[in-house]
């Protein structure tokens, strides 16, 4: 059965398809992109875990053209295979710990909470909270100065978009342009901070050592601005898809409010019902056996992290949305060797985002129908409107 991505019919609701195409078959090919997709979530993890299918960043042509968006990618961890992916996680997991991220949660809490004071009866989750708390979350961790922090987001929007399955040339143009003075700005940032350290994750990037190996001003730039926008793109769209399942779901509401104990297994839930991420891309070294299906050395695999979250082999009753859910094994944020580092983060910014807006609303309800962002790679909403009532 051929998937038409650019449907606009499938990008609002792809779930159902995606169960046809998993009950066809857990792997099948595309000829529209020349890709095996996968489906089914024994398949999907077999993608994201065998070694022999890996990330083969190649620049885009005409290289010259496209430099600044090639520059990121090819520096970064998640384009890259071991020893190169190994050196360049290593180094950056020095730098960013999870006790650095823990840290950070009165601070998340306290913005949340400030920036939901701030709305009035009825407001936009995503323009007046879950944006401005991804932007002051990732600058914070950054040590990006607060006079450049409206820059982040548009910049983050505009090099995402390039990563759908067909860009148009103003996608394009907007993402080149983007890359260019983002990594302008980073480069400046961390020669500043070169100079006049101080606690903040550009800081301890420059700094960072393995003996006498460290990240070359390229390589960290790329791996700042890889952690801006997935910290941006996915804490903006599973705070927005997440409450959106929530509140479409009233008794599922009703019941984290009455037992807050739910909050981290709710929180899963919303990545895995609705995830933010739907596709990750794969390059097959050699040929590879997939759910009985070959895929051939050089073929491109994609993994469709939706259709594998939903799968009813693994998930008990995969469309109903469930706060409780557990065992909850979804695979929203990635697996094996490229699993997502920002995952502590992203957990977080999410969980205390709910948590905010339990406490601050004690009644929430959609003000208006959402509006879906017409994007399958990136899932999200570009409005969602809420209304709080007595």
């Amino acid at each position: 059965m051929d998937v038409d991505f650019a449907d606009p019919g499938f990008v609002r609701d792809p779930y159902p398809r995606l169960a046809r195409l998993r009950e066809q078959a857990p792997v099948s090919w595309h000829a529209p992109t020349g890709r095996w997709l996968a489906a089914g979530h024994a398949a999907v993890e077999g993608v994201l875990r065998d070694r022999r299918l890996g990330r083969s960043w190649r620049d885009r042509e005409p290289a010259a053209v496209y430099e600044p968006f090639n520059l990121l990618h090819r520096n970064q961890m998640m384009e890259n295979e071991p020893p190169v992916h190994t050196r360049l996680r290593s180094l950056v997991a020095r730098a960013f710990t999870r006790g650095h991220v823990e840290r950070l949660g009165p601070a998340v809490a306290a913005e949340a909470a400030a920036l939901l004071a701030a709305t009035g009866p009825e407001f936009d989750l995503l323009a007046e909270v879950a944006e401005p708390l991804a932007v002051t979350v990732i600058a914070e961790l950054l040590g990006v100065p607060p006079a450049d922090r409206h820059r982040l987001r548009p910049w983050s929007a505009a090099i995402v978009r390039m990563y759908e399955v067909s860009p148009t040339p103003q996608t394009e143009a907007a993402a080149l342009s983007a890359s260019q003075e983002s990594a302008d700005y980073l480069r400046d940032l961390a020669e500043r901070r070169r100079a006049e350290p101080r606690d903040d994750l550009v800081s301890r990037l420059v700094a960072v050592r393995d003996g006498t190996d460290r990240l070359s001003a390229d390589e960290l730039v790329a791996s700042a601005i890889l952690l801006l926008n997935a910290g941006h793109e996915a804490s903006v769209n599973a705070l927005g898809g997440g409450m959106v399942a929530l509140l479409r779901h009233p008794d599922q509401l009703a019941r984290l409010r009455a037992d807050r104990g739910l909050l981290p297994a709710a929180t899963e839930e919303m990545i895995r019902y609705d995830p933010p991420l739907h596709m990750f891309i794969r390059t097959a070294a050699a040929d590879v056996e997939l759910a009985g299906v070959t895929v051939p050395a050089g073929a491109e695999v994609a993994a469709l992290l939706g259709a594998a979250n939903r799968d009813p082999a693994v998930f008990a009753d995969p469309d109903t949305f469930d706060v409780g859910r557990d065992p909850n094994p979804h695979v929203g944020f990635g697996a094996g060797l490229h699993f997502c580092l920002g995952a502590p983060l992203a957990r977080l910014e999410l969980r205390t985002a709910v948590a905010a807006l339990l406490d601050h609303v004690p009644r929430l309800e959609l003000a208006a129908e959402p509006v879906q962002r017409l994007t399958f790679v990136l899932r999200g909403y570009t409005a969602v409107r809420l209304t709080k009532r007595p």
